[in-house]
């Protein structure tokens, strides 16, 4: 099938007329049109429910009944984690965002900059367009979607995780996994792909298969970060998303 090219042009005025006829709420912020075209027009005319999350005193959705005291004591643990030299650098450790009883789980590799500063994960530009590229399946990090990383501290320079650093932090991502138990789990990047399929391949080869973490099914795609730097793969990650998708309409 012929694919008809897409303009950044075009891609920016559909985000802003889902807004304008009340769509998921579309935050552009200071990303440009180009930055947009990765956001291919499409992927609202179904929209995916989300269960009811509750909201806790601190905006983020909770976890219902018992949950509740076992996931708060998995975070207090992770906040004064030092179990690694990444204790000595960071500013601060970066459990999560989004909501913790999302159908979505979202894993990127490690924390950068920003992230470090306010303690929230998937934060600034990389964030940004990750909250428009969940919005283009219906999903929303105040609601449906929980938001964190294979490794809770940032790595000094923004260096990949290295084994060490993985071996004794992603205990807390399996923990978080279990506790929320989501429908769905994607995949960001090469780092946290490769965790989570057990699989040391490169991020190409790893793209377009449904594995399974936990019981969960399992899509890898490209890294927001990567995809700002790299506008060509913009179909590659709509085909993701599209793939993400099914799986939760499946669930």
């Amino acid at each position: 099938m012929t694919r008809t090219p897409i303009t950044p042009g075009q891609v920016a005025r559909h985000l802003r007329q889902q807004g304008e006829l009340g769509g998921n709420p579309v935050f552009l912020g200071d990303l440009s049109a180009e930055e947009a075209l990765l956001l291919v027009v499409g992927g609202r005319d179904k929209e995916i429910s989300s269960k009811d999350p509750g909201t806790g005193a601190d905006g983020v959705g909770t976890p219902p009944g018992s949950v509740l005291p076992d996931y708060e004591a998995l975070r207090s643990e992770a906040l004064a984690c030092s179990r690694c030299n990444l204790a000595q650098t960071r500013t601060n450790v970066v459990f999560s965002d989004g909501n913790p009883s999302a159908r979505l789980v979202v894993v990127g590799e490690a924390p950068g900059a920003e992230e470090d500063r306010t303690g929230r994960a998937f934060v600034g530009r990389a964030g940004k367009l990750l909250d428009l590229l969940l919005g283009t399946i219906g999903m929303a990090r105040e609601s449906s979607a929980y938001i964190c990383n294979v490794l809770k501290c940032r790595p000094p320079g923004n260096r990949n995780p290295l084994p060490g650093e993985m071996e004794v932090c992603s205990p807390f991502l399996r923990r978080q996994i279990e506790l929320i138990v989501p429908e769905a789990i994607l995949a960001l990047g090469a780092v946290s792909g490769q965790f989570l399929t057990g699989k040391g391949l490169p991020l190409g080869q790893l793209r377009g298969e449904v594995y399974s973490y936990g019981g969960a099914p399992v899509v890898v795609t490209y890294h927001p970060a990567a995809l700002l730097r790299n506008p060509g793969w913009t179909q590659a990650t709509w085909d993701d998303l599209q793939l993400l998708r099914q799986v939760l309409d499946g669930a």
